[in-house]
């Protein structure tokens, strides 16, 4: 891929691709939009579906010891009292006296001034109030009643429905640590200083899961996860020399060890994961607050004991926005820059375009014909007969179309169509029979990072 011009411009490119091709809109976009909030188009969404369906292939549906959970948004005010959210979820807040704006006092050298864009705060010279604790919990009135018994809270994360949980999971399921409860749903965090589109926004969704291990087991486990979940995103092509480990020196009140999947983005490094060894810090608490003994009992030694948790986590739409940047490449082919997507066919949002070659001679039906077929296989697909063949190819690259079937006089002769592969742009001709064997064929055997 050539290097981008410059990051701004980089991610200029990728949130300008987003809204034109559908994956990505600014949400109340008629009113004026909301900042850093987004709404996703036809294809956003089936990318984002399909990272999730990937996740939870990953962690639960190809595995024995995990099992799925999904919690309520909102849930009994104690519990986030109980978690430490209400006392330390906060980042340390600053205005500027001059210009008004509100930054984040640890993030003062990565933001803009908006007097001077070009600068930081910093740089600036802003006049800064002094730093206050900020908490970044949405809260919300639950019944009619406007009073303090009616103040609740918007999850800020999904781990704390599965630490409530954990005696039902236990109970329900018969299972016995190690074993895992994952989740994926929406958080919620009143961000000071969202930006850089998706990656970080106060309305997100989470892909989390707690696996809960006998003590003495958790250090174990917790390189077992970071391995599991680093390898995962090279299995789905991101490139490697894009991806590092880093681990925290400074952990949170409830970690023991914390460690990130961290991805070279245009604008640096970031998070892309976190995988934390939460200790046997929020049973107990929970335990404490509600009276309710979160514990397993060991029938062979006849102990109870609180399980310590590793917890991966990360952001589905930090993931999805990650896959399409470390995916999207320009080349030059026959004198045309050439677009296109490098999407692992497991979460490119399009798996085949089904594309006649002209709209006329019993090609359009025979194509829909093929489609259909193509879709009962579980295959999404598109259908376009608009413009030349090779116009249509493009469009199908830059949305990260694996494959190409191309619809023409063969098929209505000998019964055979044309494949033609997105990366390589390589064109075999396959047997309508033998088509549906063909593209799932090349669908399990692609190749794995």
């Amino acid at each position: 891929m050539p290097a981008p011009s410059s990051p701004a411009s980089f991610m200029a490119t990728i949130v300008s691709l987003c809204k034109r091709r559908g994956f990505i809109f600014q949400a109340s976009e008629i009113y004026g939009g909301m900042g850093n909030t987004y709404d996703y188009g036809p294809l956003g969404v089936e990318l984002k579906r399909r990272v999730k369906d990937a996740w939870w292939r990953a962690m639960v549906t190809t595995r024995a010891d995990v099992v799925g959970l999904d919690s309520a948004i909102i849930q009994h005010p104690k519990t986030w009292e109980t978690s430490g959210h209400v006392l330390n979820f906060t980042d340390p807040l600053v205005d500027c006296k001059t210009c008004k704006a509100r930054f984040r006092a640890d993030k003062l050298d990565e933001v803009q001034c908006p007097q001077k864009p070009s600068r930081t705060p910093l740089e600036n010279k802003c006049e800064l109030t002094e730093p206050r604790a900020f908490n970044l919990m949405f809260k919300t009135q639950v019944g009619a009643a406007e009073d303090s018994a009616a103040i609740a809270y918007l999850r800020p994360e999904t781990a704390q429905g599965i630490f409530l949980n954990f005696k039902n999971v236990l109970e329900s399921s018969r299972l016995k640590p190690p074993f895992g409860i994952a989740q994926i749903g929406k958080s919620f965090r009143n961000e000071i200083t969202p930006g850089n589109f998706v990656f970080r926004t106060r309305e997100f969704e989470q892909a989390e899961m707690e696996f809960f291990v006998p003590p003495g087991d958790d250090e174990r486990w917790f390189e077992y996860w970071v391995n599991e979940r680093f390898r995962w995103y090279k299995e789905l092509g991101l490139r490697p020399e894009k991806l590092r480990l880093l681990k925290h020196e400074k952990l949170a009140h409830y970690s023991k060890a914390t460690t990130d999947i961290e991805y070279e983005y245009p604008f640096g490094w970031g998070e892309l994961e976190g995988i934390a060894n939460r200790t046997d810090f929020d049973l107990k608490a929970h335990s404490a607050a509600s009276g309710v003994r979160l514990e397993f009992f060991e029938p062979e030694t006849k102990e109870h004991y609180v399980p310590y948790v590793i917890e991966p986590a990360g952001g589905v739409d930090r993931m999805a926005m990650t896959f399409l940047l470390d995916a999207y490449n320009e080349e030059q082919v026959e004198g045309e820059t050439r677009v296109v997507l490098r999407l692992h066919p497991r979460i490119a949002p399009i798996t085949v375009g089904v594309l006649p070659l002209v709209k006329k001679d019993g090609m359009p039906e025979r194509a829909h014909e093929i489609e259909a077929e193509l879709r009962d296989l579980g295959l999404t697909t598109f259908y376009d007969e608009k413009a030349a063949i090779g116009r249509r190819y493009r469009r199908l690259d830059e949305v990260g179309t694996p494959w190409c079937v191309t619809i023409d006089g063969e098929t209505l002769k000998d019964g055979t169509v044309t494949v033609r592969e997105r990366d390589t742009m390589r064109q075999v001709k396959v047997s309508t029979q033998e088509l549906g064997a063909h593209l799932l064929g090349a669908l399990r055997g692609w190749p794995k990072g």
